[in-house]
């Protein structure tokens, strides 16, 4: 005896309903939130918080791609609005607070400045986006966006900090103080920060590779004294954060001329186009 398939046939099909996952696109906005907050407070000229929004964004932007992995919560709504998230809180808002700072004064080298920054990191995004499949993902191709508007923002918060109120910044003032004296005001800070910010913004859109992290921790292990070393790091910065935190962001933004250099001497592969497929999975990480 056939089934009876007339009561299948009748009964209309349950479409999936498509929609979004809320948990990492709250960590998206609220990375977002983190830019626009820095701009905001730039215009009312409160710079210590600009500068500690956009480092909220970066400790937020680093959750959602984690996040979204944990929970199974990948999705192509989250990658676009993940890199426009990137694009205000790591491209517009440190060209804008760095404008606003200090690059005013400079006339059209300042708006030249910050629009070279703000365009690279758009550049960099971008590349990023289409080049997942391509490259080891052991390693960025250029500076990531976050770590650029760490060291444009970091700096700012440093000598705000020290031009203000809080002269406690021992070893950055020792260290500029080699370079002519203490400065008094933004405007003697002004060509600093040019050089700053077109050094993090095309060091961006460069081929130097930086090394990711992606492989360390996780559900990886690691040796015992890695967590000694990360509780000493983090003592560390709480002496001085802010001369700590930019030097960090510094001397990261130098390995990779460091490596591209080793490399080129030792005659090994400088490109990072991927060559193994053992990398860990890139896909719905961003910067």
């Amino acid at each position: 005896m056939e089934p009876n398939t007339s009561d299948a046939v009748d009964q209309p099909v349950r479409r999936r309903s498509k929609g979004i996952y809320v948990l990492p696109n709250l960590f998206t906005l609220a990375a977002l939130f983190g830019g626009f907050y820095g701009i905001v407070m730039a215009i009312n000229g409160r710079f210590d918080l600009a500068t500690t929004g956009i480092f909220a964004a970066m400790v937020l932007d680093s959750l959602d791609g984690r996040v979204a992995r944990m929970t199974h919560t990948q999705s192509a709504f989250g990658e676009q609005m993940d890199s426009l998230s990137d694009m205000v809180s790591f491209g517009a808002a440190p060209a804008l607070i760095a404008y606003e700072w200090a690059l005013k004064p400079l006339g059209r080298w300042g708006w030249i400045a910050a629009f070279i920054y703000c365009a690279c990191a758009a550049l960099r995004l971008a590349r990023f986006n289409v080049n997942t499949s391509v490259v080891d993902k052991r390693f960025f191709q250029g500076l990531p966006s976050p770590s650029a508007a760490a060291l444009v923002c970091g700096f700012i918060w440093l000598t705000s900090a020290m031009l203000e109120a809080h002269r406690d910044a021992v070893i950055f003032r020792t260290v500029i103080s080699w370079f002519g004296g203490l400065p008094t005001d933004r405007g003697d800070l002004s060509w600093l920060m040019f050089v700053i910010t077109l050094f993090a913004g095309l060091t961006m859109v460069t081929n130097i590779p930086y090394y990711s992290f992606k492989d360390f921790g996780g559900s990886r292990s690691v040796p015992f004294v890695i967590l000694v070393v990360i509780a000493l790091l983090i003592a560390v910065i709480s002496i001085e954060p802010a001369t700590m935190l930019f030097l960090i962001f510094l001397a990261y933004s130098l390995s990779g001329y460091a490596v591209y250099v080793w490399r080129r001497a030792k005659g090994e592969r400088v490109s990072i186009v991927s060559t193994s497929t053992d990398e860990p999975e890139e896909r719905g990480l961003h910067e």
